[in-house]
């Protein structure tokens, strides 16, 4: 396997600690490869990073449309959210349009992400729910187009139609997997196949593809038009509330409520990180080698951010802060940094 480069270097005593390497790919909604650092031809498993690919049969049914989902809810289908009061008040009310309950979810259940969230829970002397699962939009988006197919095949039983959505076989999920094939590009029958954390397939695809479905995203370039759409709606939705799709302090929110349209970007487990960048018709998904998501992956976009939009004055202050950010003991002392690599930086 190829060695990949160092993308990110934390710093401590004047001297690097450690480095975290991993391959990047940018990709113009034509396929062409902007810019790349490692292998981007190694399948990976994306992971929450395409919440938005995975979204788009919501839309194109008609689901949304039927169950009149409003902006909040459209972006809560595509987040991987902290379990705050305003994320599963939203998640329920996806529920409730649909004609459904908590029950229909089947992505399990964990404390919210949000240490505000969880302390209010745990104060409250309350239990967590599947609400409060970081992925409880984008099942409650799977639910809503489960009902919305259950009434067009005249299914009685709408409970029944929905059990087991989050297996591959399942209607549902057919389509979602067909979306995902359809953006990437990438034929899913012959891809590794694992389990994600929510319980859904996640399917390994390499960089320079997820990238492609990406600048398709924030274009629209040679998706079928319902897709299209979709991914416009989406963008828009996600745009007019970026606090949806992660929440208080998370680098998805602040990257998104400074820049607004210019950026769609998504987290996702192990290391993953894919951005649209409509302005530029370009998509970028990159992977951190040794899966670190709480760090390195996020100064690393930030870089890319830097590096690939045209910011000037607080916006690109904003952004290379993020690229570059202190790291601070418990005592409050700075005592290092992390930064992405000058590879990625601007010149």
């Amino acid at each position: 396997m190829q060695i990949q480069p160092i993308l990110a270097e934390a710093l401590r005593g004047g001297i690097v600690e450690s480095a975290h390497r991993g391959a990047v790919a940018v990709v113009d909604a034509d396929g062409a490869v902007h810019s790349a650092w490692g292998d981007i031809e190694r399948p990976i498993f994306p992971r929450s990073a395409v919440k938005v690919l995975q979204a788009l049969p919501l839309v194109e049914s008609g689901a949304a449309e039927r169950y009149g989902l409003n902006d909040e809810e459209l972006a809560l289908a595509c987040a991987s959210h902290g379990g705050e009061a305003q994320h599963t008040a939203t998640a329920a009310s996806m529920l409730a349009k649909a004609g459904v309950d908590v029950a229909a979810l089947e992505c399990g259940t964990h404390w919210p992400y949000f240490d505000g969230a969880l302390k209010a829970l745990a104060a409250a002397g309350a239990q967590p729910t599947a609400l409060n699962n970081n992925c409880s939009g984008k099942h409650a988006g799977f639910v809503c187009l489960g009902c919305l197919m259950s009434e067009q095949a005249q299914e009685g039983d709408r409970r029944a139609f929905l059990q087991g959505y989050v297996q591959p076989g399942h209607p549902v999920m057919r389509e979602v997997t067909a979306a995902l094939e359809a953006t990437t590009g990438y034929d899913l029958s012959k891809a590794a196949v694992g389990t994600d954390g929510c319980s859904i397939p996640t399917y390994a695809i390499p960089l320079r593809h997820l990238a492609h479905a990406f600048a398709r995203v924030a274009t629209g370039t040679a998706l079928r038009p319902g897709h299209a759409r979709a991914a416009l709606r989406l963008r828009q939705a996600v745009a007019r509330a970026p606090q949806m799709v992660a929440g208080t302090g998370r680098f998805d929110t602040r990257v998104m409520q400074r820049l607004g349209e210019r950026v769609f970007c998504k987290v996702g487990a192990e290391g993953v990180y894919c951005a649209a960048l409509p302005s530029l018709g370009l998509g970028v998904a990159l992977k951190m080698e040794d899966g670190n998501t709480a760090r390195a992956c996020e100064v690393v976009m930030a870089a890319l951010l830097a590096r690939l939009l045209p910011l000037h004055g607080e916006e690109a202050a904003f952004v290379h802060g993020l690229a570059d950010v202190p790291l601070v003991n418990w005592n409050g002392i700075t005592v290092g940094r992390l930064r992405a690599s000058s590879a990625l930086l601007p010149a």
